[in-house]
C-alpha cells in the first residue's frame, strides 16, 4: 500500500498500465483461448473510472487485445508498441515502418508453417506485421521446439528479427519494437504524473526501463514497476522491478489495493 500511494493519492494524474497474457489473463494451451476473468474485468472497470488513463500494452494486435479484455473505453497498445488504439477508436494508429514489412512478414510464414509442422502441432499466429509461431501443449513439446527453432534459423538468415517468448516464437521486421516506446506515446501529452506498470516476460522489462526514462527526463513523477512472479518468468522482471505479485490472481489482488 506504500508503494502504490502515489498513484492511489492522485487519480486524475495517474495511469494504470498492464500486459494481458500471463498478467491479466492466465496463460492458456491455445493462444486463442486467452480470456481475462470476469472478477479481473470487473475491477478493471472501475479502475478506468477513478483513474485519468488505462492502458493494456501487449505483444498481440491491439484489436485482438481489445477482443480479450472486452473493455471499449481503455487504451491498447498492441504488436510490442507498434499500434496504439484509443479509447473508443475502430483503428489502431500503426508505424509506418512497421505496416511496410506486413506482406513480407506474411510470405515468409506461408512458406515456414509446412505441414510438417502443423503435423506436430505448431501454431501459427497472424500478427499483420509480426508472425508468432507457438508450440505451448503439442503432443511432443521438445520435438515441436527443436521445429520452430529452425524456422527461426531461416528467419534470421532471411534478414527478419526473432525473439522468444514463454513458448512462442515471433518473426519481426528489422524496426524497432518496444513496449516502452508504445508506453511512451500513449502517454505522451496527457496529464500524467504517476505511471504504474504490470508485466510477466521479458518485453515488459522494455517498458520498466522506458517509464524509468520518462522519470528522469521530468516527464514523469513517479513510476511503479511490478512484476509477475510464475515458473517461467525470466529472473531479470524482479530485479528490475519495485514489486512483485505472484500470478494473476497477485495482479487482481494489486488493482483491489487500487481502488
Amino acid at each position: 500500500m506504500e508503494a502504490l500511494e502515489p498513484i492511489r493519492s492522485d487519480p486524475g494524474h495517474s495511469a494504470i498500465l498492464l500486459d494481458i497474457d500471463g498478467t491479466l489473463a492466465p496463460i492458456v494451451r491455445h493462444a486463442a483461448d486467452a480470456h481475462v476473468p470476469e472478477s479481473t474485468r470487473t475491477l478493471l472497470i472501475e479502475i478506468a473510472k477513478r483513474f485519468e488513463l488505462v492502458g493494456c500494452v501487449s505483444g498481440r494486435r491491439a484489436a485482438t487485445a481489445r477482443q480479450i479484455v472486452a473493455i471499449g473505453t481503455i487504451a491498447y497498445v498492441g504488436n510490442h508498441g507498434g499500434e496504439l488504439l484509443r479509447p473508443g477508436a475502430t483503428r489502431p494508429e500503426v508505424d509506418p515502418e512497421l505496416a511496410a514489412w506486413t506482406e513480407r512478414v506474411r510470405e515468409f510464414a506461408a512458406r515456414a508453417y509446412t505441414s510438417e509442422l502443423q503435423r506436430i502441432r505448431v501454431r501459427s499466429e497472424d500478427k499483420d506485421s509480426i508472425a508468432a509461431f507457438h508450440w505451448r501443449g503439442a503432443p511432443d513439446e521438445e520435438a515441436a521446439a527443436a521445429g520452430v527453432r529452425e524456422i527461426a534459423e531461416r528467419a534470421s538468415a532471411e534478414g527478419f528479427v526473432v525473439h522468444w517468448g514463454r513458448k512462442v516464437l515471433e518473426v519481426r521486421p528489422p524496426v524497432v519494437l518496444d513496449k516502452g516506446l508504445g508506453v511512451a506515446t500513449l502517454l505522451h501529452g496527457a496529464p500524467i504524473a504517476a505511471a504504474l506498470y504490470v508485466g510477466d516476460d521479458t518485453t515488459d522489462l522494455d517498458a520498466f526501463r522506458g517509464l524509468r526514462g520518462l522519470v528522469e527526463s521530468g516527464a514523469l513523477r513517479t513510476a511503479l514497476c511490478v512484476a509477475v512472479g510464475s515458473d517461467e518468468a525470466p529472473p531479470e522482471l524482479a530485479g528490475e522491478a519495485d514489486l512483485t505479485v505472484d500470478g494473476p490472481a497477485g495482479v487482481r489482488g494489486l488493482l483491489e489495493a487500487l481502488l
